[in-house]
């Protein structure tokens, strides 16, 4: 087994949509795995070494109901037991696509999905619904993306880093979660002049400066993805067809003026 990074995201979509309801995994077992798989592959070891006390406490579950979850986690094949002894249990956790009673054709599937689903996001209009610009404030962390100031519901807005009067559109890639003060400062600066110009005014920091011109760059090579926090009942997956429909609308009737 490769000790390499995963997407937790993705192991955390298989697990709920294959691997909990193909296993039948029971609340306690779900908890146990969550918990593990947490603390051992999403962190990056294959394995981990843990006692009884600490994984209930964790859990908040019983000793003797940790215990049986274990057991049926091994019997499910999604822990391997390597060893126990005084220091506790030994084990490997597997993600979903590593144990045998979870159907790799589904898994197939699913990643198949998320593909096409990333295709939709990148054609999104991310100022199309409510749902689609909140998700741009949260990416951000309530915070304005140029200055890094705190901002509340009344005192943000969405900047288009590259300006309309440019062709920038309205991607999750040309918009940001902005202060108001920084958005009309801005005005059709280039991002990376105007961020230092805030360096030169004070207002940041050279270790401020370089996180943000490092996260610009992320942002235009499409690595900022807005996390959609509707993602669990499908409602985003409705919007971004809205968002979709919005930016080729858009994009036909920009061609229109130009021919």
């Amino acid at each position: 087994m490769k000790n390499k990074k995963l997407d937790a995201a993705e192991v955390w979509k298989q697990m709920e949509d294959l691997a909990a309801p193909q296993l039948r995994l029971s609340v306690h077992e779900r908890a146990v795995y969550t918990y593990l798989l947490r603390h051992s592959r999403i962190e990056g070891k294959p394995r981990l070494r843990f006692s009884i006390g600490w994984l209930r406490r964790g859990a908040g579950l019983t000793i003797r109901a940790a215990r049986k979850a274990v057991r049926g986690l091994v019997a499910k094949g999604a822990l391997r037991m390597i060893g126990r002894g005084r220091e506790g249990h030994l084990v490997e956790v597997r993600v979903p696509e590593e144990i045998r009673g979870v159907r790799a054709g589904e898994i197939a599937a699913c990643r198949a999905a998320r593909a096409r689903e990333l295709d939709n996001l990148e054609e999104a209009d991310f100022l199309g619904s409510p749902e689609l610009r909140e998700a741009i404030h949260r990416r951000e962390g309530g915070r304005c993306f140029y200055c890094g100031r705190q901002l509340s519901p009344r005192t943000r807005c969405l900047d288009h880093v590259v300006p309309l009067a440019h062709l920038g559109g309205n991607s999750y890639r040309n918009l940001v979660s902005s202060c108001r003060e920084c958005n009309s400062l801005k005005r059709e600066r280039q991002p990376s002049d105007f961020l230092r110009w805030l360096y030169r005014e004070g207002r940041l920091s050279a270790g401020e400066l370089s996180g943000r011109l490092r996260a610009l760059a992320g942002l235009g090579a499409g690595k900022l993805r807005p996390a959609l926090a509707a993602a669990a009942n499908g409602k985003w997956k409705l919007e971004i067809r809205k968002g979709v429909r919005e930016g080729l609308r858009r994009r036909g009737s920009r061609s229109k003026v130009e021919g």
